[in-house]
């Protein structure tokens, strides 16, 4: 199997990547050769077109983004060859299975916590993920969907910062700079509040506001840790998808039927503990 991984900046990636390691040991007869795209469209195409010279058996791919990632995906499987898309989904249908959970539902459930903590009143920066990946996307539709019951919550600044906790900084700053009220960060992932947060704390303003993120990945720099020692107001369990994706691709080697979609379950973290949401399945 060739697993195409979009890049290893983000710690979610790494840790997916580690769930996939772990998953395939039990499965002596499966062998997995990695490629990181390092964020770009072009070497992941070149990196599933090396796999195919390879000869592989299976694709898995979390593709870096939808569009420029679709024709090579369709490609692969119009050529009789599986593939298992993880966590970024392609446009149009033609893959095997997607493993994923639902950004959407997510975005909103963030949306409606950011909502409730604010009382239905406040300025609102949303640091976003890669503009052009399915999260992203998702991330942010699902929050402006929920907020717009709330006229008087307002998104008064909206910078990219690729999901990395360093741009995340760079860009707050610029945020804090431009705008002396800030009462809520929702990033599109853990690194990048937890980069808001610090660059809040350096102008000695980080009580003044709220940080709401996504992924709550567990050990001392994750999402978890992260609430629990009171920088983050809430995060929401985003599952890697890495175990189910090899099990997957296993009952595929193996001639058995598999699902078109396989929806992960989410939690909200916050201080007070956990529930979990219930979604409808991803979309777009």
């Amino acid at each position: 199997m060739g697993f195409s991984q979009c890049n290893l900046g983000e710690p979610w990636r790494v840790a997916m990547n580690a769930e996939v390691a772990a998953r395939a040991r039990d499965f002596p007869d499966l062998e997995i050769v990695y490629a990181d795209a390092q964020q770009d469209n072009a070497k992941q195409v070149a990196d599933v077109e090396n796999f195919l010279r390879q000869g592989i058996d299976l694709l898995m791919i979390s593709p870096n983004e939808a569009r420029p990632l679709t024709p090579i995906v369709e490609r692969v499987f119009r050529a009789g060859i599986p593939v298992v898309v993880i966590d970024r989904g392609i446009e149009g249908d033609q893959y095997t299975t997607f493993v994923g959970a639902d950004n959407y539902q997510i975005g909103r459930e963030a949306g409606e916590h950011i909502a409730a903590v604010t009382g239905g009143r406040g300025r609102i920066v949303e640091i976003r993920g890669l503009p052009g990946s399915p999260p992203a996307v998702d991330r942010s539709r699902g929050m402006h969907d929920a907020i717009a019951a709330h006229p008087d919550l307002q998104i008064i600044h909206s910078p990219v910062a690729n999901w990395l906790r360093e741009e995340a900084m760079s860009q707050m700053e610029m945020a804090l700079a431009a705008h002396p009220r800030i009462d809520v960060v929702y990033a599109h992932n853990d690194p990048m509040a937890i980069g808001a947060y610090l660059a809040a704390k350096a102008k000695g303003r980080e009580q003044e506001m709220l940080f709401v993120g996504i992924d709550a990945l567990p050990g001392l720099d994750g999402g978890r840790q992260a609430v629990a020692d009171g920088r983050l107001d809430a995060t929401f369990v985003y599952p890697t998808g890495g175990r189910e994706a090899v099990e997957i691709a296993s009952r595929i080697l193996h001639g058995e039927a598999v699902p078109h979609r396989v929806v992960l379950q989410t939690e909200k973290i916050t201080a007070k503990g956990s529930g979990r949401i219930s979604h409808a399945g991803p979309r777009g």
